[in-house]
């Protein structure tokens, strides 16, 4: 049997998201909407076409290999039960205002929408690598969800979708210029429309036009930082999410470095804005769950 992370490629999932780990799919509950609906159908097809057993857990999850004695089942709820406690107690920080299981909040950016009259009318598509780029555009402009939209990854895609928007493609390298490169056959000889912040961290534009498609871009929101009264200072031995450019500049803004912290990136863009005293751990795909989760996987290395 194939891997079932070639198995699922195809299916182009947005909301469900493939965990090793605990071998199941686990469901962002953040959000609910019709496609979830679609994409538990595509995933239980596939599974029932591929003679792999599963079962649909309370969070509407999707567990797979189920055929365990009741025994083994209460041991692995207890084993649960007893690891969340744990993970609870960990001192893992996201830098935004995003709630994610088992971390603390320490919003250290904000996010302020820039106002931009815009035709949409010309473009033949749109494109995203934000999802404050999707919401800020969407606080005073509604006609942008009538464009097929490309966006670089599933976090994008689960916003931009339960807005309405018409979601063509969602990037598989889930990183800038790679995404790019992704872009290039799919939108050869049209003209698109990049809606983004004020900072980039790729040469997105400059790939696209060099590739046969007319690209614009449009700037809707820009990142600042929010200047805390105090330093902040967090526990010893603190793991600490980054999950751009602008956290790292605005919590070295507000913080003193210890030694004793991890850093986590979200991604590879991300992890070249580190300064030479911090070397951060790159989790597997760019959202702040998996992220969580790398945390908690180090916690569990270095406790050995």
């Amino acid at each position: 049997m194939k891997k079932i992370e070639k198995l699922i490629e195809p299916l182009n999932l947005i909301y469900y998201e493939y965990d090793k780990g605990s071998n199941s799919f686990i469901l962002d509950r953040n959000y609910s909407n019709e496609h979830i609906f679609e994409e538990l159908i595509k995933i239980t097809y596939l599974l029932s076409k591929q003679n792999i057993n599963f079962f649909v857990d309370e969070n509407k999850s999707l567990v797979l290999n189920s055929r365990d004695s009741l025994l083994s089942k209460i041991k692995r709820h207890i084993d649960s039960f007893m690891q969340n406690i744990k993970n609870s107690n960990l001192n893992i920080y996201i830098l935004n205002d995003k709630k994610v299981k088992w971390a603390k909040n320490i919003p250290v950016i904000k996010i302020e929408p820039i106002k931009v009259d815009l035709d949409f009318s010309s473009y033949d598509a749109l494109i995203f690598t934000s999802k404050n780029a999707v919401t800020s555009l969407n606080s005073y402009n509604k006609s942008w969800k009538t464009k097929p939209l490309y966006v670089i990854a599933p976090q994008t895609a689960k916003v931009a979708s339960n807005l309405k928007g018409k979601i063509k493609f969602v990037g598989k390298e889930k990183h800038g210029n790679e995404f790019a490169y992704e872009l290039i056959p799919l939108l050869k000889n049209k003209k698109v429309l990049y809606i983004r912040g004020s900072k980039v961290v790729s040469d997105l534009v400059n790939v696209l036009n060099s590739n046969d498609i007319v690209c614009h871009e449009a700037i809707v929101y820009d990142t600042v930082c929010i200047n805390s009264k105090r330093k902040i200072k967090l526990p010893k031995n603190s793991t600490i999410i980054f999950s751009s450019p602008s956290t790292i500049e605005c919590f070295l803004k507000n913080a003193i470095w210890d030694e004793s912290y991890k850093a986590i990136s979200i991604g590879h863009t991300t992890e070249k804005y580190f300064p030479p005293y911090i070397t951060p751990i790159v989790s597997e795909t760019t959202s702040l769950d998996s992220c969580v989760k790398k945390a908690i996987e180090l916690e569990r290395l270095t406790s050995r």
